[in-house]
């Protein structure tokens, strides 16, 4: 498990029903004052007067969503470890070549050691070095795009609202955070957003001020910046071998929904299911058979999502006029029918799988 910097100042957007399974792990984090709930999401189209308006009210289960700092996640998922005698958590170590046997797969660590199991799940992002070993390659495109990150303090109490406006160049996403803070995911082109970096922090505040508003007052940064370039990246297979996939090691996604974490916790959810009823039947955990009902159950559904968000980014990030009125249209529809923008709330909000996925129990709230 790869130790983040602490100070890095790293931010996670998780929705509603992705609370669940952390939860049940012992690593919930969400219901506490380590995390800011999204009491209301508006996403809006520029200038224009058309808008959507998420509202937790409209749902039963509380919050659309939660924010967090990777560092409280992070040491809640080592105290959650720590207190399982049945995980061995093994620091400072990473895995250098692994092997693929009939009854099982061997991984050798870069401490000399070597571990056997039945089944190797590879979480290690997207540059995953255990689907690179397995032969798994990867399709996917730049975006042109880079993302602007950092945490800003403002004047005003956010009240729990989340906040994007598609621009042009990309989306600015003004995410709350506990106390009067914010998370900003600022998209732009990758020269712009170079340009930007290069700025000091007051002449950084000078060129996100016209784009941020003034709805909450005077802003400041209150942490560190960094960047990172968007793309799309999808694994060619979620499973080979005694291997399964999970998280942005099958699929790297723009932020532009924020759906990055709540996709991983989908397929751990759903890898856990497949696992435990294969177990309750008397099989092999890490047959090919039943890594291809995990396979099947969510290689179709996230990558759907990832190129509905595709889709979305390539519509709301330019300025042609055509477009922006069914961008107008199509944000008005949605609000405007209570119905559609309820299964709208509860897709996002990770409380339904939409019309052609399947609910994982554990996001349903319901035992394995």
């Amino acid at each position: 498990m790869r130790r983040p910097r602490l100070c890095a100042g790293r931010r996670l957007q998780t929705a509603a029903g992705g609370d669940r399974p952390l939860a049940r792990a012992g690593a919930g984090c969400t219901a506490d004052d380590r995390s800011q709930g999204q009491r209301r999401a508006r996403r809006r189209n520029g200038p224009s007067p058309f808008f959507l308006d998420f509202q937790s009210a409209e749902l039963e289960e509380g919050p659309v969503g939660y924010m967090l700092e990777d560092r409280h996640l992070y040491a809640a998922f080592l105290a959650a470890m720590q207190a399982d005698p049945r995980i061995t958590h093994i620091p400072a170590t990473s895995v250098i070549a692994q092997e693929a046997l009939a009854a099982g797969i061997s991984v050798t660590l870069s401490d000399g050691q070597t571990l056997t199991a039945r089944l190797l799940v590879g979480a290690d992002g997207r540059r995953s070095g255990v689907a690179e070993r397995a032969g798994i390659t990867r399709s996917g495109w730049g975006y042109g795009q880079t993302a602007l990150v950092a945490a800003i303090a403002h004047e005003r109490p956010h009240g729990g609202v989340a906040q994007q406006f598609f621009m042009p160049s990309g989306p600015l996403a003004i995410l709350p955070l506990t106390g009067n803070r914010s998370s900003i995911v600022w998209s732009e082109t990758d020269e712009a957003a170079k340009t930007i970096a290069a700025l000091d922090d007051a002449a950084f505040l000078e060129v996100l001020r016209p784009r941020f508003g003034d709805f909450l007052g005077t802003i400041s940064l209150c942490g560190p910046r960094f960047m990172y370039p968007l793309n799309l990246t999808l694994a060619n297979a979620y499973t080979a071998p005694r291997i399964a996939l999970i998280g942005d090691a099958a699929h790297g996604v723009h932020p532009i929904a924020g759906q990055g974490l709540n996709l991983g916790l989908r397929d751990v959810a759903a890898l856990a299911e497949v696992l435990a009823e294969a177990k309750r039947r008397g099989e092999d955990i890490g047959a090919a058979d039943v890594l291809a009902r995990y396979q099947l159950w969510r290689r179709f559904d996230s990558t759907s999502l990832a190129l509905g968000m595709d889709s979305v980014n390539r519509l709301f990030s330019n300025d042609n006029p055509l477009l922006r009125a069914g961008r107008d249209l199509g944000m008005g529809v949605v609000q405007a029918i209570p119905a559609l923008r309820r299964g709208f709330m509860r897709q996002a909000a990770g409380l339904s799988a939409g019309p052609f996925g399947k609910l994982p129990r554990l996001l349903a709230g319901r035992p394995l």
